[in-house]
């Protein structure tokens, strides 16, 4: 048995970490952030990088008043805002969070001034440590009910069917997972809305939890629970092992329909690469408590219970191995993002348990298995012990996973285009660079009359220039690739910043018009 929770232990965090896509992430705005305007706006945009559902849209004035905007549309990856009709002169802040599909809020704010720049009132949101805390322990609560619940309840049900070892914990994993399930929707509507913790009671508040994706996880895992908590004091053996199973896989399931795996591409690896390896997990962890209770009382059925976990784990590995490797790599993509993200440090500090419980299975596999098979089993109780320690601090750095977008994420996040839309009453302009970041890019625009007419141009150049950098103008000639864009390949971006860039628009051989603006570019 020692050699295959060795196995495992080496592949558990890929495992906890199979959660694999992209948070939303804004690509772009209208105004754009930082831009002075002549006149005040009737539409405002914000672009993302994947479909979203505003949850709440704020405008703040520069007198510091806050107004909410209720009158929006949803198109594709895109939220139209009605403007207020009474913008004044000087800095507004326009303040937004969405929920992505992935069922987890993020938010910003975009700042653009009227006319010109004024004082504006502060928009950075200090962090609520009470909410998020609250959120992280809720995540840790429902993992042990899941893991170490339904886990638990499988591994009675199946291999210690006879003295039901493990019953009492079980339940009170199930319980503690029950609780935290119940309060997660009230928490998730805090973060989503960005509350404080003072209003988790409102009704509004749990509404917008059970709207998110999250919703449709807490509400599998209830039933989930509720079928392990069952299995548990069933004493018909094959009812109870019906049931136990049956909570195990919806425990699974319910980890595929909320979080990085529900947006992750492509779905049908992930999502089932995650229920496999979430059910071998629960396997697991959830047959350490109940092995190591009966090796400890000298329950009749220990020893046979222990060959039987043995025969099983194999097959749960040969899966979690393909399944972890497989989302590891959709997950961190390179090795520099174990350093260079928070997600990557957080799966050091799991792959540092995990050196512990590699250790301790070593010392299973070579000194405390065959003394247990032969009838003492205490040292292999005091190893599974503090294995099952190790195990919940690796499921406690799991739950930090919720605040930290993978690496997968940035990365899309990074390959967004940078848009800008330029106006004049001589021609427009929709112009984006992509990606939007320093380096090799590609330009292209859509070009048209100031009365959103066609404009049939000989020809289109881009002239960049960075002046704070001292980078004077230099120009690239556009092509027509034949999709009604001008576009140039052959540009690179050598620093991030904001950039001027210009349109020298040809439409007559004695006619040319010039658009200009700025440009932010990520590094």
């Amino acid at each position: 048995m020692a050699r295959w929770i060795a196995a495992l232990a080496v592949l558990v965090a890929l495992a906890l970490s199979g959660e694999a896509a992209a948070h939303a992430s804004l690509t772009g705005a209208e105004p754009r952030d930082g831009a002075v305007i002549a006149a005040a706006p009737q539409v405002l945009r914000l672009d993302f990088s994947e479909p979203v559902s505003p949850l709440v849209l704020r405008m703040l004035r520069p007198d510091g008043d806050a107004v909410d905007l209720g009158d929006f549309v949803v198109r594709d990856r895109s939220v139209e805002i009605e403007a207020p009709a009474d913008l004044q002169q000087g800095t507004h802040i326009l303040t937004w969070r969405v929920v992505s599909s992935d069922g987890h809020p993020v938010g910003g704010s975009v700042v653009f001034s009227i006319g010109a720049p004024s004082a504006a009132p502060p928009v950075a949101e200090p962090v609520d440590w009470t909410m998020r805390t609250g959120v992280w322990l809720a995540k840790i609560g429902l993992y042990v009910g899941l893991f170490v619940g339904a886990g638990g309840a499988f591994a009675i049900a199946w291999f210690l069917p006879a003295s039901r070892s493990g019953a009492r914990p079980g339940l009170a994993a199930v319980g503690i997972g029950l609780v935290a399930a119940a309060v997660s929707p009230g928490l998730q509507g805090l973060d989503a809305l960005g509350a404080p913790i003072g209003r988790f009671t409102e009704p509004v508040i749990w509404e917008a939890g059970l709207a998110t994706s999250y919703g449709l996880t807490v509400k599998i895992v209830l039933g989930a629970l509720a079928a392990a908590g069952i299995a548990i004091f069933c004493r018909n053996a094959a009812l109870s092992r019906i049931v136990a199973t049956l909570a195990l896989a919806a425990g699974a399931y319910a980890l595929t329909v909320s979080g990085h795996a529900s947006a992750a591409e492509p779905q049908w690896l992930t999502r089932p690469a995650v229920a496999l390896h979430a059910a071998a997990i629960a396997l697991w962890v959830g047959a350490l408590v109940p092995l190591g209770l009966a090796l400890k009382t000298n329950a009749a059925d220990a020893t046979l219970g222990l060959k039987r976990f043995s025969t099983v784990i194999p097959f749960a590995v040969a899966g979690l191995i393909a399944a972890g490797i497989g989302l590891a790599i959709i997950q961190v993509e390179t090795p520099m993002a174990l350093i260079g993200t928070a997600y990557g440090r957080l799966l050091l500090a799991k792959l540092g348990c995990l050196a512990v419980l590699f250790a301790l299975a070593i010392v299973n596999r070579w000194r405390l298995t065959r003394p247990a098979l032969a009838g003492d089993g205490r040292a292999l109780v005091r190893s599974i012990a503090a294995e099952t320690l190790v195990v919940l601090a690796v499921l406690a750095i799991a739950a930090g996973w919720r605040f930290t977008p993978p690496p997968r994420a940035l990365a899309i996040a990074a390959a967004q285009p940078a848009s800008v839309h330029i106006h004049t009453l001589e021609a427009m302009a929709d112009l984006s660079v992509t990606p939007g970041r320093a380096g090799p890019v590609s330009v292209s625009a859509m070009i048209m009359t100031g009365d959103f007419a066609p404009l049939d141009a000989k020809e289109v150049a881009f002239v960049f220039a960075n002046p704070e950098a001292g980078i004077e103008p230099f120009r690239r000639q556009a092509a027509k690739p034949g999709d009604g864009t001008w576009r140039a390949d052959d540009v690179i971006l050598p620093l991030a910043g904001r950039w001027t860039v210009r349109l020298d628009i040809l439409v007559t051989d004695f006619d040319i018009v010039r658009l200009s603006t700025e440009i932010e570019i990520r590094p």
